[in-house]
């Protein structure tokens, strides 16, 4: 059986991948934890969609924030050897993901009010979090606390990407 609980957090602290310690609100859990969140809320327009294209965007986008949350949790000195790391591909893949459902769909010229569906509404929730992480982590990029500049691309691409797929759902279902 899966250990559920360790009570190793009870001090407020919690274990970067090794054996790393970092207090419970320190950036690094904070941008995973976020984009857990994010992760969460993709999950539930994944669920929500009946649209194949988007649900298949959203698990690959779900697959590759897997990949970052553990970059995110690794430290400096186990980097290099870590296998989790987002790369230029992965931003040439969100690109051309991009470019492809914009091609689908005619896009608002002006604010839009989410709502329109119940899948939309989540894409919504989760690139307002996917925003919130990415501040968080332009923090730590900025602070020298990490150094792959690609999962700041990949996170400013994505924004636009989840958006994009919350027109796209809503386009479906007129």
């Amino acid at each position: 059986m899966p250990v559920v609980s360790t009570r190793r957090g009870d001090d407020g602290f919690t274990n970067l991948w090794g054996s790393q310690r970092v207090p419970k609100y320190h950036d690094r859990p904070e941008s995973y934890g976020t984009l857990d969140e994010a992760n969460s809320f993709l999950g539930l327009a994944r669920a929500m969609s009946n649209h194949q294209r988007v649900k298949t965007a959203i698990y690959e986008i779900q697959q590759d924030l897997y990949v970052m949350m553990a970059e995110l949790a690794t430290p400096d000195e186990d980097y290099e050897k870590s296998r989790y790391k987002i790369t230029a591909e992965h931003v040439e893949k969100l690109d051309k993901l991009l470019e492809e459902l914009k091609s689908q769909v005619e896009l608002p010229r002006a604010f839009i009010t989410p709502g329109d569906t119940m899948a939309g509404a989540a894409l919504d929730v989760a690139r307002t979090v996917i925003r919130r992480a990415e501040r968080i982590i332009a923090r730590l990029f900025h602070l020298e606390e990490i150094s792959n500049q690609q999962v700041l691309r990949y996170l400013n691409r994505l924004s636009d990407v989840v958006w994009v797929l919350g027109r796209y759902e809503e386009y479906q279902n007129r």
